[in-house]
């Protein structure tokens, strides 16, 4: 069996090893040619998997080792009889730990409480679903948006003009949907930008398109009370350089590059394969997590909750490590832009989670109990 897999994604041999021959691609670089000569595709999102790849191709199994399936075309790969997976979830945790790393920034910067702001969430599927649980779960206020959830299942769901009036905090976590009742492309265009709060904080680790990237230039632009956070661009590799400049946090699309979800997508994709071929996986992720450097931390029980919660999140990630080295790349012309957005993804260091930390306190204090158990830590009482 030949397998062509994108160059990103860790732990192929391991898991595709014993299946046939595996070929390593940059994931732009994917084209007819390659996919003539494989069985198996094995991509990322910079790939676009449809007609005018795969048609009159062997490949009859396409997994996308990420949440989203924006650059699949699921309807062609469902017509034409080809296997696909995505990996929902498997990051979900790497952005949730980038949002709060995000706004330790913005608050630190502005001086004000992250518990005396409004939050609201737009997209409360795996990643905004998790979001919404570590933030409720530290006591904040949290409004949810999601039409296509609301239209299905009873929830306490608000309208997304709601969230726009009325939250100091947005964070978007749809998918990118170009058509239909739910489109989301430039979902925050140019007149829902102009009605954001006063002070908002705007916040994109979904996709791109998702927010009118011209428009949000211009408000940031003429309102220097809001701010930005974007990990996703309009028309990524290439990015907005004058946009990047306004924004508090820019980074090149790596708020889910967590260890820990890059493995568990490649493990999702490999079991639903198995699936697929009627199979019994051999392999299993657990075998072949690395023990993280940093195993815990201890705090007396005189610690501060704001003081906790920021060590813990800024002890596994800091999400303005990556923004400064974004930053750096965005010297040069446009296509030593274009690569150094690459380059920065594919040479991303290993990168840990919140939730694998084990956190020792030295007495009882409800209040730090329940910042360590809204960021899923582990508590070891002393």
């Amino acid at each position: 069996m030949r397998i062509l897999a994108d160059e990103n994604i860790p732990l192929v041999d391991a898991f595709f090893g014993e299946l046939g021959e595996i070929r390593r691609m940059a994931g732009r670089s994917i084209n007819r040619a390659a996919v003539a000569q494989a069985d198996i595709l094995l991509v990322r999102s910079v790939t676009r998997v449809d007609r005018e790849l795969l048609e009159g191709s062997p490949v009859h199994f396409v997994g996308t080792c990420t949440i989203g399936t924006d650059h699949l075309d699921l309807d062609y790969l469902d017509q034409a009889g080809i296997a696909w997976s995505s990996a929902p979830g498997c990051n979900a945790r790497g952005v949730v730990d980038y949002v709060l790393g995000s706004l330790l920034a913005l608050a630190e910067g502005e001086g004000v409480s992250l518990a005396d702001r409004r939050y609201g969430v737009v997209g409360a599927g795996e990643v905004g679903g998790r979001l919404v649980e570590v933030l409720r779960g530290l006591g904040w206020d949290v409004r949810v948006c999601d039409p296509p959830r609301q239209a299905r299942e009873v929830g306490e769901f608000v309208e997304l003009q709601d969230i726009i009036a009325e939250c100091d905090v947005i964070s978007l976590h749809t998918p990118l949907t170009l058509h239909g009742e739910h489109s989301t492309f430039h979902l925050f265009d140019e007149a829902r930008l102009q009605r954001l709060r006063p002070g908002a904080w705007l916040i994109n680790a979904s996709r791109g398109a998702v927010v009118d990237n011209a428009a949000l230039r211009r408000e940031l632009a003429s309102r220097a009370d809001i701010q930005a956070v974007l990990d996703v661009w309009e028309g990524e590799p290439q990015v907005d350089v004058a946009l990047a400049e306004l924004c508090w946090i820019a980074t090149p699309h790596v708020a889910g590059y967590s260890l820990d979800g890059k493995l568990r997508g490649t493990a999702q994709v490999y079991q639903a394969f198995c699936a697929a071929q009627g199979s019994k996986p051999t392999v299993e992720l657990a075998s072949l997590m690395p023990d993280a450097p940093l195993q815990g931390l201890w705090f007396d029980k005189s610690a501060g909750t704001e003081q906790l919660l920021a060590t813990l999140c800024r002890a596994v990630y800091d999400p303005r490590s990556d923004d400064a080295a974004f930053r750096r790349s965005l010297a040069g012309d446009e296509a030593e832009r274009r690569a150094g957005f690459d380059y920065l993804r594919k040479q991303y260091p290993p990168r840990r989670e919140i939730d694998g930390l084990q956190v020792a306190l030295n007495g009882d204090n409800p209040a730090l109990e329940r910042v360590i158990g809204a960021l899923g830590a582990t508590l070891l009482k002393r």
